[in-house]
């Protein structure tokens, strides 16, 4: 099948185009990209005035899939992701069973290739059910396709097992997603330790939560090589740890969310349980913190840690719900909105955070449009102003602190190998 889309502004950070351009797809992949392309294909699709990016990359998602279907599944999450302008995201393993071993990657990445319209690739757990006491079979994990290892949802709290984990991620050439988490500090706290959560009479979550364990898995990836991939950065001083590691020459990359750039505790609705997340929202100066490190580009990637919960369970009080917001249907109106609109990022830095970057940090050979790549291609309206309405998600889980928020920027399609997967009309 030949598709042509014409007319659109082409932004490819891996040739650094930024033009209006035709580009033409035949067997999945980008055959040609130019500024008018004559030929005939059997769908023309007219992308005046939108942005033509790379299919968006999400490294940080949660499909709960196998053993909390009733919140996600691999299907639903990534009918999510096809509609939030996602062509690949990574699954994050605690699941039930956690995906600790090959027998469960395998059980996701064949569903995904029979069911999936996106591309869902299994992160491996780097402890025996996330348990932090043996590790995981890392090597059978990585012949099965895991792109990287991770504990998400906690920190591994054993140094030597940690170490350990460490050195054999680097010998199979993946890297180490990290939850940067100190349990031992958490104290029970629900929202941002601060002014707010002292007004709200609800207990905190330091920064130092955080800040210990970066530090901590930063000294260690030095020690062992390993590229450490920080995951969801909330405070400034992360930020700041991050940019000391790279001016030293440590291969470390670090994520963002929208929420903690958009977000802060001064937004948290102690009513309604969608504001509670882990890590926290934090102060307006880390919030700063964190927009101004995607700027310069200490933040590499934008990520959504989207994590699905029932009604139910959202609609208990602060204290009781769960951790977790969705974001895959959300993230590409949000990232525009909220830093292209206000300076903070290019369209084109935009892509770089949303595809390309994404794509280097698990060396996967996607997030450009370049004559021969493969056909994974979303296509983003910057000119659609409207009201985000999470009865509308293609997702099984409505729990959101941005419903009902105005925003700019829409994605209307979404290409996978040549096929579209997603299309607003």
């Amino acid at each position: 099948m030949k598709l042509l889309i014409k007319n659109g502004r082409v932004i490819d950070p891996a040739s650094k185009l930024d033009a209006e351009s035709d580009l033409l797809v035949e067997d999945g992949k980008i055959a040609k990209v130019n500024g008018k392309i004559m030929e005939k294909a059997d769908r023309v699709i007219d992308a005046k005035g939108c942005f033509v990016m790379p299919g968006f990359i999400d490294l940080h998602v949660h499909l709960r899939d196998p053993g909390f279907e009733e919140k996600e599944t691999v299907v639903t999450g990534a009918k999510a992701a096809a509609k939030g302008g996602f062509t690949t995201i990574l699954a994050m393993p605690n699941t039930r069973p956690a995906a600790d071993n090959a027998d469960v990657v395998n059980y996701v990445h064949q569903k995904a290739r029979n069911l999936a319209p996106v591309n869902v690739l299994q992160i491996g757990a780097i402890t025996k059910g996330q348990e932090g006491k043996r590790l995981s079979d890392i090597h059978r994990m990585v012949q099965a396709g895991i792109p990287a290892i991770s504990e998400d949802g906690q920190s591994v709290m054993n140094a030597e097992l940690y170490y350990r984990a460490m050195r054999a991620a680097k010998e199979e050439g993946i890297p180490v997603f990290a939850h940067c988490e100190d349990k031992n500090l958490m104290h029970g706290g629900v929202i941002n330790a601060g002014r707010r959560a002292d007004e709200l009479g609800l207990p905190g979550i330091l920064n130092e939560v955080e800040d210990i364990v970066a530090a901590r898995d930063i000294v260690l990836a030095a020690s062992t090589g390993v590229h450490l991939h920080l995951c969801h950065c909330s405070t400034r001083r992360s930020v700041w740890m991050v940019k000391q590691a790279k001016e030293n020459g440590l291969f470390v990359t670090a994520e963002a969310c929208p929420h903690h750039f958009t977000l802060s505790e001064e937004d948290v609705d102690a009513g309604n349980a969608n504001y509670k997340m882990n890590p926290p929202l934090r102060s307006v100066e880390d919030r700063e913190a964190i927009r101004e490190g995607l700027k310069e580009g200490v933040i590499d990637v934008i990520a959504t840690d989207h994590a699905p919960h029932t009604a139910v369970e959202k609609g208990q009080s602060m204290k009781r719900a769960p951790f977790g917001i969705v974001g895959l249907e959300t993230a590409a109106a949000i990232t525009y909105s909220e830093l292209v609109l206000k300076d903070y990022l290019t369209p084109m830095q935009m892509a770089e955070k949303l595809s390309y970057n994404p794509a280097k940090v698990i060396g996967l050979e996607k997030g450009t449009l370049q004559e021969g790549s493969i056909a994974d291609i979303v296509i983003f309206d910057p000119n659609q102003n409207y009201t985000i309405q999470a009865k509308e998600f293609a997702g099984k889980a409505k729990n959101t602190p941005f419903d009902n928020r105005k925003v700019t920027g829409k994605v209307i399609m979404t290409i996978v190998s040549g096929e579209i997967v997603y299309s607003e009309e």
